[in-house]
């Protein structure tokens, strides 16, 4: 029973931990915003940004959240789904690193924008965002699971609709704001030459706030040859977690070396001066379906055909793996 006068929501322990937060934020002098101040464990991490932010409900309480960990058995083909179209022109940006993720984007003067359409989508995405997930080791990086299965690290192309709304900040809370292209990140001895562009300067951001412009790079050729993917209705996965996201899930991967992922791993979430923990591991848990659908365009039928496999034993193969076979065209381990 609740006591006259008094906030209930102190009895809870996680109110408890979220009001200590809050306290330690502001007993600190630090008039950090909260952008800046969550992170990706403790009491700053996913399973309180619903709670140190009220904003941020959508973290806690959603039911069309991400990541999410695909299951071939439970996907939808879809054969109305179209290719993905995205424009060919290059952009420039800057890379940052925000103490919480590595996020590249576009330079706001920028007269030509590179556009995202077809697929499942109705409208016309303008890319704005590229987020870099990885982990400390190889067994787990990326935010999307692959049944049960995690990347050594994930790509996230973000892109807002420039046909409902005036830009991402806006996009982001309504109704088919974002669209969000995942690619898999695998390790291999031949690296993704666009992505090249981007790990060459990760030396010039090793630290919290610290930031380098890039130049001239093509969303397109980033991503891997392929038209198959698989897409669902889910959100953002950093906060608010804004359930306003179209995500294609790209049924290949690109490559990094060893090289360059040792180098990745080196970045630190603090300043030079107080460098505190590596920057990886930067992924938010996966999170339930709630019955959702999720949709793809790859014909498993068809494909069986081809193979003269039956169409379970083609699905564990195809989204399971680790690595590419150029001789059967599929994900392998």
């Amino acid at each position: 029973m609740a006591l006259a006068g008094h906030n209930t929501f102190g009895c809870s322990v996680a109110g408890l931990i979220a009001c200590s937060a809050i306290v330690l934020l502001c007993s600190s002098g630090v008039m950090s915003s909260w952008e800046e101040w969550w992170t990706y464990d403790g009491i700053s991490g996913p399973s309180f940004w619903g709670l140190i932010n009220p904003q941020w409900n959508m973290c806690n309480k959603g039911r069309r959240q991400s990541p999410i960990d695909v299951v071939p058995d439970k996907l939808l083909f879809d054969p109305y789904l179209r290719p993905l179209h995205i424009d060919k022109h290059k952009v420039s940006g800057t890379l940052h690193n925000t103490g919480q993720s590595l996020v590249f984007r576009v330079d706001k003067d920028t007269k030509q924008h590179v556009n995202i359409s077809g697929g499942p989508l109705a409208y016309r995405y303008q890319f704005e965002e590229i987020y870099i997930h990885y982990g400390t080791e190889n067994i787990r990086g990326s935010e999307h699971f692959i049944q049960g299965y995690s990347f050594p690290g994930e790509i996230q192309i973000y892109g807002f609709n420039k046909e409902l709304y005036h830009n991402m900040s806006e996009a982001q809370h309504k109704s088919q704001g974002i669209v969000g292209l995942s690619l898999m990140v695998q390790i291999g001895e031949t690296p993704n030459p666009e992505l090249r562009i981007i790990t060459s300067t990760f030396n010039k951001v090793l630290y919290r706030g610290f930031s380098t412009p890039i130049r001239h790079i093509s969303v397109r050729s980033l991503l891997p040859n392929t038209d198959q993917y698989i897409t669902y209705e889910g959100s953002t996965t950093h906060p608010g977690c804004w359930e306003s996201t179209v995500w294609i899930i790209v049924n290949k991967p690109i490559y990094i070396t060893k090289q360059e992922l040792y180098q990745l791993r080196r970045l630190m979430q603090g300043s030079e001066s107080t460098p505190k923990a590596p920057l990886g591991n930067n992924a938010r848990p996966v999170q339930s379906l709630h019955h959702r659908t999720v949709r793809t365009n790859i014909d498993f039928k068809r494909q069986k055909n081809n193979l003269n496999a039956c169409p379970s034993m083609y699905k564990d193969m195809y989204y399971r793996a680790n690595r590419w076979s150029s001789d059967t065209g599929l994900l392998i381990r």
